[in-house]
Order: structure tokens, then C-alpha cells, then sequence
């Protein structure tokens, strides 16, 4: 540091990378040393800094399976934060990240290229539907749906519409953590009402009400049609998450209001943007959720799964038309560049996460996984307390009546060898594709005995 003095705490009281849940003395030191420091210097997300609730310290992973420092399993439900479809510590996955670092880690993508950027974006061409082709490879899935909100405003701009610069979006929606993806975000009851009147301006359609699964009412997109023919002169994309809403709170939608949805845009001259950064890859049964509608968006994000939970890296895709359309306008070019983008070492294990994907037959699992949270978990709507449960793909929910005590909840099922995240009224499972039956068992039964416990 300037001036040679150490900042109180900061030294390592053991080398990094050699930390593991032995038991021994030393470990339980470093470990006390270690959070102590953590405690008062490292800001965890959603998190309060003063008195901030204690973290499950993970020593290390394998498959579904995380490992705490005191040597005690959870099975993840969460496939950290719906990820790691693959499981943890993948051989086939690390090998890739081997190989690549021995040739390069990183180079700028700004002049110049590399072959694994090359395959992914063979691949991501390759699996998602015409005529989705040019692809722009970023961060994070923040700064994805950042890289497709100003694709729509640039593509306007470059057909001399510049007013066409706002956005719709649907109430219970969830986009990111950035700017502009909070402007799209739910702006009354979600996650950033904070930053009302700071963001941008957008409109919002009432969430859709059909469930899937039922039937379909078409009184559903009556508010939606009417905000879209009523806005269309000012409005450069529509933006949602596809089927599933996901942070916003896990709601399942029709079908046909997608197609609805995708019509509408047609007819009011309006670019669609799809965030399937928590749907894509398999997630809801088909390989991108917009299948279940079989439509076709103007702007793809993609994010999460992508690399397997590995490293983060996201994707932007949109259609010719589109890139042609910004690349004649004004500035001659797409104004976004990130220092990191097609970072070599994440699109490595991005092209093996997909081909791994793709030859393991994730459809059969995750209808099984859909079957199971089906039966396993439909006895929860017996429970007191409980509102709702559904269940899509690999991913099932217990909605209670009241919001729930995460700190609590959590608690008890760390005792019960699960790991889980709960918030707001939501208990929800979208554990690894690859967990056997008997850990999501373990998984459904600790839900069902906790909620049971809640409502003593």
C-alpha cells in the first residue's frame, strides 16, 4: 500500500488455495480470521453492511453437492443462482478451461479474434432460431439486456426515428441490476422502486394473468394492446422474459400471450426483445422458452447457463436486418465495447457447456425433474400458509400467503443438508439438470417439513 502501512486484517493468515474442510485447528483459525474480515469488509448482494447476516462459508463443490467449511453437504437447489446446469467441478468443463489457458486467457476483442469466440457464436447461430445471426458477446446478463435496449434505440435512430426510444414492459418483470435494465424491471413493488424518478421512463402492461397450462383468455392482452397502439410512434422495443418471470416472482404465463405479444410488435412497428437469461438452455422444458409460443424475437439475450456456471458471459443476438440497420446509421457502427467481451477463457467452456448440453440428453432429464417436483411437491398446497404451488421444467415453486423470514428459512434447510434461497413469499427450486432423484427427494421432503414446522 502508499506509504507502506497495511490496513488492519488484510494479511493472509494462510495461503489461498489451501483452505479445506479438514477440521483440523488451523482451518477453523483461518476460517474465524477469514469471515471475521469478510464481515466488515465484503458487501454481499441485496445486503445490509451493518450487522449484515453471517454467509455459509463453501469450501468446495462437486456435482450438486456444496461442501461448508465445517464439513457438513448441501444439496444445491439453486444451481447457484440457476447456472451451474451441469453440476459443479465438470471434468469435461475444467478440461476446457485447462486447455484454453495454455494458449491464452485473454486478449481484446476490439481488431482482433480468436477461435473459441468463433465457435461459440457457430454454436449460439446454430441453435437459436432464424433469423437470429449476428451475435455480440458481453459481461454479464445485465449488460446484455444493456447491449439489447441500445440495439432497438440505435436501430431507430438509424431509420431517422429517433423518438422511438422507450420501452414496454410487463409489471412483475425482472431484467438486471444496471440502468437501463432497472428501468425495465417492475416499477412499483420490485426490487428497485428505489430508483424511481432517477430512471429512465418506461411503460408497463399489467403482468399477464393466464397461467400455463390453462386456458387461454384473450381479455389477457386487451391492456397490452392497447398500451403498445397507444405508445408505438415513442416506443423502440418491447422487453420480457419470456414464459417464465423469474426474480420478479416466478410466474408461469400462457403461451399465447407471447404470440400475442409478437404480433402486436409487428403490427405496431415495435422491435421485441426476449431476456432468456434464466430460461435459456433448457430450463422450461425447451431449449429457449420462446419455443413453447414458437415465436421468433427481434433481440435474444442470453446469460446465466451459458457457460455452465463457470464464468460470467452473455450474449446478445439479433437478426440482420437489425445489425445492417445500425451499422448504416449515423455513428457507423454498434457503440458498446466491453474490455472483457469474448473474454477467451469464458467462451471455451461456454462451446463445451453447450456441447455438453446438447449431447446429454437434458430434455429426458428435465421432464423428469418437472414430473418429480410435480408429484413431490403438490402435497405443500395442503400446508397453512401456503398460496400456491407450480411447477415448469426444472423449476418448481411453493408461493406462501405472507413474505417469508429468508434468514430463518434458510437456516433450517442448511439443517436439513439443502440449499436454497428464498424471498419475498417464495420458496423455489431450480437445482442442476443433473441431480438424481433421490437428492431432489431429499430436497421436496425438507421443503414439505419446513413449511409443515412454519405452520405449527
Amino acid at each position: 500500500m502508499a506509504g507502506g502501512t497495511q490496513k488492519p486484517g488484510t494479511s493472509e493468515t494462510r495461503p489461498r488455495g489451501d483452505v479445506e474442510a479438514t477440521g483440523s485447528q488451523s482451518t477453523e483459525s483461518w476460517w474465524a480470521d477469514a469471515l471475521a474480515f469478510e464481515r466488515d469488509h465484503l458487501w454481499h448482494p441485496y445486503a445490509t453492511m451493518i450487522n449484515p447476516a453471517p454467509p455459509w462459508p463453501v469450501a468446495s463443490a462437486e456435482g450438486v453437492r456444496l461442501k461448508l467449511a465445517d464439513g457438513r453437504e448441501l444439496i444445491d437447489g439453486m444451481a447457484s443462482w440457476w447456472a451451474v446446469i451441469h453440476g459443479y467441478n465438470h471434468p469435461r468443463l475444467n478440461r476446457a478451461l485447462e486447455e484454453q489457458l495454455k494458449r491464452m486467457a485473454h486478449v481484446m476483442f476490439g481488431g482482433l479474434t480468436h477461435p473459441t469466440a468463433i465457435d461459440l457464436a457457430r454454436r449460439l447461430v446454430a441453435l437459436t432460431p432464424d433469423p437470429l445471426e449476428k451475435v455480440f458477446l458481453c459481461d454479464s446478463g445485465s449488460v446484455s439486456v444493456e447491449v439489447a435496449i441500445k440495439m432497438a434505440i440505435q436501430y431507430w435512430q438509424a431509420r431517422g426515428r429517433s423518438s422511438k426510444h422507450r420501452l414496454l414492459a410487463l409489471a412483475g418483470g425482472y431484467h438486471g441490476d444496471t440502468f437501463a435494465a432497472m428501468s425495465v424491471c417492475d416499477p412499483s413493488v420490485g426490487m428497485h422502486h428505489l430508483f424511481k424518478g432517477v430512471l429512465p421512463q418506461q411503460f408497463f402492461a399489467p403482468r399477464p394473468r393466464c397461467r400455463f397450462g390453462e386456458p387461454w383468455d384473450p381479455d389477457d392482452i386487451t391492456e397490452f394492446a392497447h398500451l403498445i397502439e397507444e405508445h408505438a410512434d415513442a416506443l423502440a422495443a418491447v422487453i420480457l422474459e419470456p414464459i417464465i418471470q423469474g426474480a420478479g416472482g416466478m410466474w408461469f404465463y400462457h403461451p399465447e400471450y407471447l404470440r400475442q405479444v409478437r404480433a402486436l410488435c409487428d403490427v405496431h412497428d415495435v422491435l421485441l426483445i426476449t431476456d432468456e437469461i434464466a430460461t435459456g438452455f433448457g430450463r422450461t422444458g425447451k431449449l429457449f422458452a420462446c419455443e413453447h409460443a414458437d415465436i421468433v424475437p427481434d433481440i435474444l439475450c442470453l446469460g446465466k447457463a451459458l457457460t455452465g456456471g463457470y464464468l460470467t458471459l452473455a450474449a446478445t443476438l439479433t437478426t440482420t436486418e437489425v445489425a445492417e440497420t445500425i451499422s448504416r446509421g449515423g455513428a457507423g457502427c454498434f457503440m458498446h465495447g466491453p474490455t472483457f467481451m469474448a473474454n477467451p477463457l469464458a467462451c471455451a467452456v461456454a462451446t463445451a457447456s453447450i456441447d455438453l448440453l446438447c449431447e446429454s440428453g437434458w430434455q429426458c432429464r428435465v421432464q423428469n425433474i418437472e414430473q418429480q417436483l410435480r408429484a413431490e411437491l403438490t402435497a405443500c398446497a395442503k400446508l397453512p400458509g401456503v398460496r400456491d404451488v407450480r411447477v415448469l421444467g426444472a423449476t418448481g415453486v411453493v408461493e406462501m400467503h405472507n413474505p417469508v423470514d429468508p434468514s430463518w428459512l434458510t437456516q433450517r434447510f442448511v439443517e436439513a443438508g439443502i440449499w436454497l434461497r428464498p424471498f419475498d413469499r417464495l420458496i423455489y427450486m431450480m437445482p442442476p439438470y443433473v441431480i438424481e432423484p433421490q437428492d431432489l427427494s431429499s430436497m421436496t421432503s425438507a421443503v414439505r417439513c419446513v413449511l409443515a414446522e412454519m405452520g405449527r
